[in-house]
């Protein structure tokens, strides 16, 4: 039985923040390096990214040899404990991570240990070079080969002879996956593990570009062949990066991703009272300005902003001229992220409306197409509206990384479409002034929500 140690580490910026992972496989027996994964995940707790490496390195090994013994080695003591069976999986964030890894081979075939943060230094490394790159609206990719070495069309390689753990046939197996076929030694009713293939969550696997970069043309290789002959050449550059899973695959680009945040306080926030564009459109007040002010230095810490767009309303536009004045950013003005106009409410509490308006808050609260007292606006065409401005703005901002100030029906209208929730979803939500969320949206029309409601920058 071939063995393999699965070297995985994570991190976040800001915890949560922007995050990545990365993961390296080594032969057990060489210390050989044979694949390596990363990539920036969004925004994400510390734990989060490291199970995402772990994931990532068990996937990767998987698809080396399926029939391998995997030794893990990890600096987060939470992880190796965890999944080494010695301390409970609490976190329900975790807990499907987790299961996932535990998944990748049958038990007993994976142990874990907890090394020091400078013996696990490859896969810190890969692991910031994936932040550095979702920092510039990119996703991390291994070195490019050279023209000279560029592996051969990874469909058009031969599946070489040879057992299990020969080192050719792993390299085979590994462009199998990468071209979307199913791995020698597969066991029945897998799915494949390429491009197009799902995990037991439904996560579309990711494939990275096969690269071998620092490896001197003559050396031996691990067939016995040299390094510069051509097929065992591409064995090793095919091995080098594997599937890593992520939002969404590499072949869809980096998304469009949109930060939520709502605006600070103002005089009503407090008091819990309807407050929406029809009303007195008021400004923030000294907590909603402090608020501001540590929401601004937060992003500023994580540095993934690219772009600002406000509401066109007082309070939201003057929250957002505190982080573009920290970021260096100009403010673009959207109407379509206005409030909800809550008409004849405006201004009350919920109480109050109860005793004014019973019926017509009882109708409200059970239909989206119902609206407020007085010609407000119900949610169905509050619904609409941020649908259709959702859509101009993830075209506008393909790509990029897009700080929205708004309001809380907004953003949780935002965050029920990416989930396809129902619309009763909006009652079941709670959204802290000055607090942030995340909504990452692809090409392919898929779209992945990051629900932090962080408030950690007001303490």
């Amino acid at each position: 039985m071939r063995e393999f140690v699965v070297e995985a580490d994570g991190g976040s910026r800001g915890n949560p923040g922007p995050a990545g992972y990365g993961a390296v496989v080594r032969d057990a027996a060489t210390g050989e390096t044979l694949a390596e994964a990363a990539e920036y995940i969004g925004v994400a707790t510390n734990n989060v990214a490291e199970y995402r490496g772990l994931l990532a390195g068990l996937r990767a090994a998987r698809a080396l040899d399926p029939e391998a013994a995997v030794h893990v080695r990890m600096d987060s003591k939470l992880v190796v404990e965890q999944m080494s069976g010695r301390w409970k999986i609490k976190h329900p964030g975790m807990k499907p991570l987790a299961a996932d890894a535990a998944g990748v081979f049958p038990p007993g075939r994976v142990t874990y240990e907890w090394i020091p943060r400078e013996s696990n230094k490859h896969a810190d490394r890969l692991a910031n070079e994936a932040m550095d790159a979702g920092g510039r609206g990119e996703q991390w990719r291994p070195p490019e080969p050279s023209a000279t070495s560029a592996a051969p069309p990874a469909a058009a390689a031969p599946e070489p002879a040879g057992p299990p753990g020969d080192a050719a046939a792993g390299a085979a197996r590994v462009r199998a996956a990468l071209a979307g076929g199913r791995p020698a030694g597969a066991r029945a009713g897998e799915p494949a593990a390429g491009a197009g293939a799902t995990d037991p969550t439904g996560v579309p696997a990711e494939s990275g570009t096969p690269a071998e970069p620092g490896v001197p043309s003559g050396t031996a290789g691990p067939s016995g062949a040299p390094r510069g002959s051509g097929a065992a050449q591409a064995d090793v550059r095919a091995a080098r990066t594997v599937a890593a899973p992520g939002w969404g695959p590499p072949d869809m680009g980096a998304p469009a991703t949109f930060v939520l945040l709502r605006h600070g306080e103002t005089p009503l926030t407090p008091q819990k009272r309807f407050s929406g564009s029809g009303g007195s459109d008021p400004s923030l007040s000294a907590a909603g300005r402090e608020q501001a002010e540590r929401v601004a230095a937060a992003l500023a810490r994580r540095g993934t902003v690219q772009a600002i767009v406000s509401s066109p309303l007082a309070r939201t536009r003057e929250t957002a001229a505190v982080v573009a004045a920290r970021l260096g950013l100009d403010v673009t003005v959207e109407d379509g992220l206005r409030e909800t106009d809550f008409g004849a409410w405006e201004g009350l509490t919920f109480a109050e409306v109860r005793e004014r308006y019973p019926d017509d808050l009882n109708a409200w609260l059970v239909s989206a197409d119902a609206a407020p007292t007085g010609g407000g606006e119900s949610f169905a065409r509050a619904g609409a509206r941020v649908a259709a401005t959702r859509d101009k703005l993830v075209a506008a901002y393909a790509g990029r990384t897009v700080l929205l100030v708004t309001h809380v029906t907004p953003i949780k209208t935002l965050v029920r479409l990416a989930l396809g929730a129902p619309p009763e979803s909006l009652f079941r939500m709670e959204l802290s002034a000055a607090s942030l969320s995340a909504v990452a949206y692809y090409a392919d029309g898929g779209a992945s929500v990051r629900l932090f409601n962080d408030t950690s920058h007001l303490r």
